[in-house]
């Protein structure tokens, strides 16, 4: 496992982790907040109400026993910074899932996080422009990023300013 760690950093996120998928805490409340809070509620394919639920994520990590939990770092203070650490988290979560599928594991499957990043507008109702690199977002299928990332051993914090640094999380499971 730690050459799949090391190849995503390659592939460029700044940090990842092996963790047991027993240790990604499904809530209910968690796709509540998308659904009150998030201004792309319903806007994305990857998102809400698109997205799978809380329940169908809870079957699907019982399917795996084992999953890579990546995080790119970010400097806060301006959206487009924002988006190009969306992207390249986005970008990473899909070819470490493709890359795993390729060597074998071929139940490999990845989510990003917040808003697809990929387009300024979704294709909706259409299909997605970009099937290869779009993945739903953690939050958007009930993962309470805060407490799983807690679980795997590192810290996060509530980000209270635009301008001050956050970290971002994505997350490929594998059997």
């Amino acid at each position: 496992m730690s050459d799949w760690v090391a190849r995503a950093v390659e592939l460029g996120a700044d940090a990842a982790l092996v963790m047991h998928p027993d240790q990604v805490l499904i809530a209910d409340w968690v796709r509540l907040k998308c659904q009150y809070g998030c201004s792309a509620y319903g806007s994305r394919l990857t998102c809400p109400p698109y997205c799978p639920s809380p329940e169908a994520t809870r079957r699907v990590l019982q399917e795996y026993r084992q999953a890579l939990l990546l995080r790119v770092d970010g400097v806060g203070g301006e959206e487009e910074e924002d988006n190009r650490q969306c992207r390249r988290l986005g970008e990473a979560v899909a070819a470490l899932e493709r890359e795993l599928f390729l060597a074998g594991r071929h139940r490999a499957w990845g989510m990003g996080v917040g808003p697809c990043p990929f387009c300024p507008q979704c294709n909706l109702p259409g299909p997605c422009r970009f099937p290869r690199l779009a993945r739903p977002s953690m939050e958007g299928c009930g993962v309470d990023v805060y407490t799983t990332v807690r679980r795997a051993g590192w810290e996060i914090e509530v980000v209270r300013s635009p301008a001050d640094p956050f970290r971002r999380f994505g997350l490929v499971l594998m059997e």
